[in-house]
């Protein structure tokens, strides 16, 4: 993948497109070319009549899809909605962009726009309505108007638009809303458009229960309430009689708003419904016949370069997708890519490659099971039920998974298992497709300058006086290669790797010994030989260093040496370190309840490198253990 080259003669023929596409009113060859109409919604999975769910109740969107062409490979770069959107809005990888923790904030470099800014130099209209939650301040140059009342209908006349219209009805927060709430969400369905409880299906890792069918019944009742406000928008493009002038796409922005579906990377949290529908003067860029469907590969990362294909707009060569419609379409790629990093108030890195039919996952931190206890995601009646049974003992096998640790690598068959029950990954059957998608796997974090490995906090660090994008292609600053063998050490898990791991923690990159730490956590009582090296690294200069290796003598029984560095690290500047130092007195239990109220104060603190951004969410409260008073 090619980084951008910044010249600037490019910069001058920007800003002097820019100019004269304010100054200048429509030309001939810009009322030739297609509007193009984004209709997206949150937090579903292909729950759609025409994706062949006979639960789901969705006239609009079946229509829709009958018009046009259905993708039945669509996948996001992660399994919640700012990274994503930071990816869709840029065509760069969340992790190359600093943007990949959900609710971050990353800086953009001058280079990279934010890809509506391209069409508006070309003379396109583009308008927002109206959520940006991009993980970085929205540019000036993003949008000509983003708010709840955007509209192609303020263009001027004959003045070709991109306009995006984003739906929220159906996200996570509405399955387990008030009935007042719910009631109004869905005042406009009829009764025979109502979800029996009774009948709702329910994926093999979720118990069936009261809690869970509700659930899902509401979900779908959402999507049908969302399928009224896309006909809505549907009507207004025919009523200003535009329809025959319009590329349409429907799209979610990741899938299902369910426990271990959000958030997560197996195939019902990436798999998107994605239908396109094209007017008669564009039906040749359709990739099938209207009313058909397409099992080319697509991800978020190919959004932005196919709009501009599409608006026949040169594409930047930092984009690091590949246009799959319009004049510049790519071959079709063989595999997509996908990552999930801090979630809210835990810290993860899992990478993944899939093709048509195999998923590869790499989990970094396998120490840590599945289901860390997310403050967000426990407010869903589906989750609590889960936690309470999981406690209970009274989960099969496969509903138990979810709160055991995790693999290092995980390999399913999704054509023959779609909801990711059967791990394939010591099967000597798929050895070699094993290794070809772990191979894939680090030669992608290579190619792209994956900051994943390094920590949060470091990142922002490396990325002061520049930003983290200059970061992501400095081999000094961030040594991937380097970094990923330290990982994979880390995660053999074997005593016989304490020797390398001590000399690790001397090693002169503090994220190297970052990674030595974790890896003797990881160990617990096994990293005995490695004490008198732990109780030195607490003293590191790096608060993550020294957060991580207090977190090694906790489990060697050294709670006296550990706290210290524990209390202090609830009052550094950063919360990124303050967070990190109540995940792990969260993790030790009982042990750290007599550091409770500073844990609460921890979360009302200001200050650091994302400040205020990271402060409003209710990360700081010590989850594990408040429940437990």
């Amino acid at each position: 993948m090619k980084r951008l080259i910044v010249k600037t003669l490019s910069m001058a023929v920007f800003i002097c497109g820019w100019l004269v596409s304010i100054a200048s009113p429509a030309s001939a060859a810009e009322r030739d070319r297609p509007n193009i109409l984004w209709i997206t919604c949150e937090d579903i999975s292909p729950n759609l009549g025409c994706y062949g769910d006979d639960y789901a109740r969705t006239p609009v969107l079946d229509a829709l899809a009958a018009q046009g062409v259905r993708y039945m490979n669509a996948y996001g770069i992660t399994g919640v909605c700012s990274p994503n959107r930071s990816c869709l809005i840029t065509g760069v990888y969340p992790s190359t962009l600093g943007s990949q923790g959900m609710r971050s904030m990353t800086r953009l470099p001058d280079a990279i726009k934010c890809f509506p800014a391209y069409l508006r130099a070309a003379g396109y209209y583009c308008t927002n309505c109206s959520k940006t939650d991009y993980n970085f301040a929205t540019p000036e140059t993003a949008w000509n108007e983003s708010s709840r009342t955007a509209h192609w209908r303020k263009r001027k006349d004959d003045q070709p638009f991109f306009s995006v219209f984003n739906f929220t009805v159906c996200h996570e927060s509405q399955i387990r809303a008030s009935e007042d709430k719910y009631q109004k969400n869905t005042a406009r369905l009829t009764p025979d458009q109502r979800h029996d409880p009774a009948r709702a299906p329910i994926p093999p890792f979720h118990p069936v229960t009261r809690e869970s069918r509700k659930d899902w019944a509401r979900y779908h009742d959402n999507i049908t309430a969302m399928d009224y406000q896309v006909g809505d928008v549907l009507a207004q493009l025919d009523e200003d009689g535009l329809t025959d002038d319009t590329i349409v796409f429907f799209f979610s922005d990741h899938g299902a708003g369910m426990p271990g579906i959000k958030k997560w990377v197996w195939q019902m949290g990436l798999h998107v419904p994605f239908i396109v529908r094209f007017p008669e003067k564009y039906r040749d860029w359709a990739p099938g016949a209207a009313g058909g469907t397409t099992d080319r590969l697509v991800s978020f990362v190919d959004l932005a370069p196919t709009v501009l294909s599409l608006a026949g707009v040169k594409i930047p060569s930092h984009m690091q997708g590949s246009a799959f419609l319009g004049s510049a379409a790519a071959e079709p790629r063989e595999q997509v890519y996908a990552i999930r990093d801090r979630t809210a108030e835990r810290f993860d890195m899992v990478r993944v490659v899939r093709d048509k039919q195999f998923q590869y996952h790499r989990n970094f931190y396998p120490q840590l099971p599945w289901s860390q206890f997310t403050s967000y995601t426990e407010e869903m009646p589906t989750m609590q039920i889960w936690r309470r049974l999981h406690e209970q003992g009274k989960l099969n096998p496969v509903q138990n998974r979810y709160f055991e640790t995790k693999p290092v690598e995980e390999l399913y068959d999704v054509a023959a298992d779609p909801f990711a029950t059967n791990n394939l990954a010591d099967d000597p059957q798929y050895a070699k497709v094993l290794k070809r998608m772990r191979d894939q796997c680090r030669q992608w974090m290579i190619e792209t300058g994956d900051m994943g490995l390094l920590p949060e906090y470091e990142m922002l660090v490396r990325a002061e006086g520049k930003t983290p994008y200059d970061v992501a292609f400095d081999p000094a600053a961030n040594p991937v290669e380097r970094l990923a063998e330290a990982a994979d050490l880390v995660n053999r898990r074997d005593a016989a790797t304490v020797p390398e791991l001590v000399r690790l923690l001397g090693d002169d990159d503090p994220a190297i010994r970052y990674w030595a730490a974790v890896g003797l956590v990881g160990l617990g009582e096994r990293a005995a030989p490695a004490e008198d090296a732990l109780a030195e690294a607490v003293s590191d200069q790096a608060p993550y260093v020294a957060v991580t290796a207090a977190e090694g003598l906790c489990h060697l029984g050294r709670i006296d040496a550990a706290m210290p560095v524990l209390r202090a690290g609830l009052k550094h500047e950063s919360p990124l370190i303050r967070l990190r130092a109540i995940n792990v007195l969260d993790r030790i239990g009982e042990q750290a309840r007599p550091a409770i109220d500073a844990m609460r104060n921890a979360r009302i603190e200001n200050g650091g490198h994302v400040g205020d951004y990271l402060n409003r969410m209710s990360v700081y409260v010590p989850a594990g253990l408040t429940r437990k008073e």
